[in-house]
């Protein structure tokens, strides 16, 4: 049987989320995947979706909202792929029980505000440019390590290189075959 991966979008959930196609054609084949609209946990629903107004519904709450339906939505230990907020999301559910295997988060700036990590291996992965990233000072109070990329901002998640580079770290933990260092 297949591991369970569930992977959480970022703020625009499937509306600007061509790319996570590109996720699910890498992983699909090896992972048993659910994938989750950071939106529709949030209960957000916007008549107009400019970066601003979803930003400050995720934040005014939707975030706990959406950490909350996750939380109760999986009860079963899987692994998480998720993205910029969903990563906040996904650590905060975490935080309030939910069972967790790995987390591989890339992108998430907001976990810097948190002052526990989930009890769970964790991967996290952002871009160079990215100015909202965590410090090296909350990684080592926290006690996680990151990964940056070189010459890439807040949303290298989209790109191909890094699609590759995160589904063969993912692969090679169900098939114990991938050569992690023939990437990027």
């Amino acid at each position: 049987m297949a591991e369970r991966l569930v992977i959480v979008s970022d703020m625009w959930g499937a509306k600007k989320g061509l790319w996570i196609t590109s996720y699910l054609g890498y992983l699909q084949q090896y992972y048993d995947i659910t994938f989750y609209d950071s939106q529709q946990l949030a209960n957000i629903d916007l008549k107009i979706n400019t970066e601003e107004n979803i930003h400050n519904e995720f934040v005014n709450g939707g975030i706990d909202t959406a950490a909350s339906h996750l939380s109760k939505r999986e009860s079963e230990p899987c692994h998480y792929l998720a993205f910029s907020t969903g990563g906040t999301i996904v650590w905060k559910a975490a935080q309030l029980g939910l069972p967790v295997k790995s987390l591989y988060l890339v992108s998430s700036t907001r976990i810097r505000k948190e002052n526990e990590r989930p009890d769970a291996p964790v991967t996290l992965v952002y871009g160079s440019n990215d100015v909202n990233r965590p410090s090296e000072n909350w990684a080592k109070k926290v006690g996680v390590d990151f990964d940056i990329v070189p010459n890439f901002g807040h949303t290298l998640y989209s790109d191909e290189k890094i699609i590759q580079k995160v589904c063969l770290e993912l692969l090679a933990n169900v098939t114990h075959k991938v050569d992690k260092k023939k990437v990027v």
